[in-house]
């Protein structure tokens, strides 16, 4: 049991059985915490990662790699709250034994769902040259 699942994992459940026990509870957590946040959300796989989306689109995503795990789709003005952990642009990395408090989680999905629900600059735009 490694790091990532040698064969693409067709559910979350299936991702999470090819890994390590550590990073299996460490994503599993995560994925606790997502749900709660989220209670209609669907899970998926999308870019071989486990995902959860609403409305048909995806707004964070859970991985595990060799020496920590991840959650991807963090926004940027998001960032400034992440001190002291390992970020790059819209992602956060954390060890496997130290997992991410509840409470950020849970913020960090509230935005990513009304970032998605929000129209898109420039969508009213367009809509209009439609007419």
């Amino acid at each position: 049991m490694g790091s990532k699942p040698r064969v693409k994992a067709k559910t979350i459940d299936e991702y999470l059985a090819a890994l390590s026990a550590d990073k299996r509870a460490a994503l599993e957590r995560l994925r606790m915490v997502i749900r709660e946040a989220a209670p209609g959300a669907e899970e998926c796989i999308n870019y071989q990662l486990p995902a959860f989306r609403l409305d048909g689109k995806c707004f964070i995503w859970i991985g595990a790699a060799a020496n920590h795990c991840a959650i991807y789709g963090a926004n940027d003005d998001f960032m400034d709250q992440l001190k002291g952990y390992d970020t790059s642009s819209g992602t956060i990395r954390f060890p496997v034994d130290e997992p991410l408090p509840a409470a950020l989680v849970r913020k960090l999905v509230k935005l990513r769902i009304a970032r998605n629900a929000a129209p898109k600059r420039g969508a009213a735009r367009k809509a209009a040259r439609r007419r």
